[in-house]
């Protein structure tokens, strides 16, 4: 994978390595009902996977020369979490970021909205994209505040499309365009 190294004022992101493979499956897999699963579509099951499976789908091959489609965030030098990208239609350039925090101990301070920022500008200087999108639930309100912070704009609501735990909530999609994110990132 490119090796890429972005800091900001509170987190770094940067490309896995395979010695970070163990600590990264321990935050995920590590515990039978992870905090932060309650919060990152929770209305999916969080199936556990033996450490192998977890490689076979996060891959060891760490010398492409291809952009990674997800980098650690760090804070003080610890694993906190992971931005991730995916391919809604590559073909017509749609793209989805995502982000999940899993240490609780570092939300809400900022950490994510930061790491998001960097993110977003990250896949816009190294994408021919005209947008970033996210996609959540309105069971999380925190995820929304953070897209808002780095600009995004509610996009679209299918409303009562996520049923859990006995009640409905809504699927929400948020994103920002290249002209959007280039006007409030202008000098």
């Amino acid at each position: 994978m490119k090796q890429v190294l972005i800091s900001g004022k509170k987190v770094t992101l940067r490309t896995r390595t395979m010695e970070d493979m163990p600590l990264l499956y321990n935050l995920i897999y590590g515990m039978e009902h992870p905090e932060w699963k309650q919060y990152d579509a929770p209305y999916f099951p969080h199936e556990h996977r033996t450490y192998e499976q977890f490689l076979e789908r996060w891959g060891t091959d760490f010398s492409s020369n291809e952009l990674p489609d997800d980098l650690l965030i760090e804070v003080n030098g610890n694993i906190v979490g992971i931005v991730t990208y995916y391919w809604e239609s590559q073909a017509t350039r749609w793209l989805e970021g995502g982000i999940v925090i899993y240490s609780p101990d570092h939300w809400s301070g900022g950490y994510g909205a930061e790491a998001l920022s960097l993110w977003v500008g990250f896949l816009f200087e190294n994408l021919d994209i005209g947008r970033v999108g996210i996609t959540t639930w309105s069971g999380n309100p925190r995820m929304m505040r953070c897209a808002e912070k780095v600009g995004m704009q509610l996009e679209g609501r299918m409303r009562k499309c996520r049923y859990y735990e006995g009640v409905y909530y809504d699927s929400i999609r948020m994103g920002i365009t290249r002209e959007e994110w280039d006007a409030l990132h202008t000098i």
